[in-house]
């Protein structure tokens, strides 16, 4: 936005030259620019958008600490990257850049006389727009910091997720017909006696792989390989990525290529890691019902969200592990998470927190039960925890509680109870 508000100052200093006519003779309050006025006016712009833009930083950055210490520092890289917030500091910023450009541009001496006369009217244009995008900024921060907010975007992210991870199939998946997966099973070389890990380059977060290169290449040097660190795990220098097979295929071409297709950073990203959108909802959770803080409510909220990703996930089919090219060879072995292997760490996370507090376990149950209707397969494991849940909680509960732990009540009854 800075750049194009250089652009546009010397494009419409040309128009005013390329004009080439007196405009203060015509008619139209916005042409009767003197050097001085316009000078005037081009400074009291700059000046006061330049003070604005240090203020609209200090709001973010006081943002920005405020939601780091109430929802968790994993939530800063959505403020960060909120496209409202991106949007009101470049238009600041670019309003002064094109007054100041525009300013040097004034001339009132006796030997020379210029004034861009449409250059200044359309910085005063950029200076009434830039009052609109403040007050867009306050409501749009207000908004922003609220619970209900954050988790309907938390929410956004991890349906996105669900959506773009367990439709998709590297190239032609696997079908989960028994038949078929044991055939594809059997293709499968001996990783450990006959492959070879493709090490890690540096330390971190694998971020993302690119699973249509993994197959690609994998078809083309005509080997197979098996992931080793999905996304969302830590890898130090020299941990094994990848394994490759069979052996006598294996190049140091290869495995730069399988390198490259790996990404890793300093944090983990929802992009590919459903279970890191999950965990942050539930971090929230877990603050909100840590001794200083004392808000179960906001608890109860985030495992409202959670039971919504989850039921989501549970219509789901897991993708099969093995990725096949376009013959039906078997090339990428990528197990993927299943709905138990997600749900049961997150439910325990909250559960640990909460099971003194009869209308979190109450609420935490209700939503155990509505994933297992819609989850036939991991329905035993789920209902074994909800057992082992509430039996914690009666013997943590007061007397006039008990008799509620074991009553099945839907998230409505339960927003009736909390007074929502």
């Amino acid at each position: 936005m800075a750049a194009g508000a250089i652009v546009l100052s010397f494009v419409m200093v040309e128009v005013d030259v390329w004009i080439g006519i007196d405009l203060r003779t015509k008619p139209g309050w916005f042409l009767t620019f003197g050097s001085e006025g316009a000078r005037a006016i081009l400074g009291a712009i700059a000046s006061s958008m330049i003070t604005v833009a240090g203020l609209t930083f200090s709001l973010t950055m006081l943002t920005l600490q405020l939601a780091s210490s109430q929802f968790g520092p994993r939530l800063l890289r959505s403020f960060l990257r909120d496209r409202g917030n991106q949007i009101v500091l470049g238009t600041f910023i670019s309003t002064f850049v094109y007054c100041l450009l525009v300013l040097r541009t004034v001339r009132g001496t006796d030997e020379a006389s210029f004034v861009p006369h449409l250059s200044v009217a359309t910085g005063f244009a950029l200076a009434i727009a830039s009052l609109a995008v403040l007050i867009f900024f306050i409501h749009h921060t207000a908004h922003a910091i609220r619970l209900e907010s954050v988790l309907s975007g938390l929410a956004a992210e991890t349906r996105d997720a669900i959506d773009r991870l367990y439709p998709a199939r590297i190239g032609e998946g696997a079908s989960r017909a028994p038949g078929y997966a044991r055939s594809a099973a059997a293709q499968l070389p001996d990783f450990d006696r006959n492959g070879q890990a493709v090490p890690a380059g540096q330390g971190g977060y694998v971020q993302a792989m690119d699973d249509e290169a993994l197959l690609a290449v994998a078809a083309r040097h005509g080997v197979v390989v098996r992931v080793e660190a999905r996304p969302g795990c830590f890898v130090c220098e020299g941990d094994a990525l990848l394994t490759v097979a069979p052996l006598v295929q294996v190049s140091d071409a290869l495995v730069d290529e399988l390198q490259a297709a790996v990404a890793l950073g300093e944090d983990r990203t929802p992009r590919q890691d459903l279970a890191f959108s999950l965990w942050r909802i539930v971090e929230i959770a877990q603050r909100a019902l840590s001794p200083g803080i004392n808000d179960p409510t906001t608890a109860c909220y985030c495992i409202d969200r959670l039971e919504e990703a989850l039921c989501h996930l549970a219509g789901r089919e897991t993708p099969s592990a093995i990725r096949c090219d376009k013959t039906g060879a078997a090339r990428v072995v990528a197990r993927g998470r299943g709905l138990d292997e997600l749900a049961l760490p997150i439910f325990r996370a909250v559960a640990r927190y909460g099971v003194g507090d009869a209308d979190v376990v109450r609420r935490l149950v209700s939503a155990m039960e509505a994933v297992a209707a819609r989850a036939p397969d991991e329905r035993a494991t789920l209902l074994e925890l909800v057992r082992a849940i509430r039996a914690e909680a009666r013997a943590r509960a007061a007397i006039f509680d008990a008799a509620d732990i074991d009553a099945s009540a839907g998230p409505r009854a339960q927003g009736r109870d909390r007074g929502d």
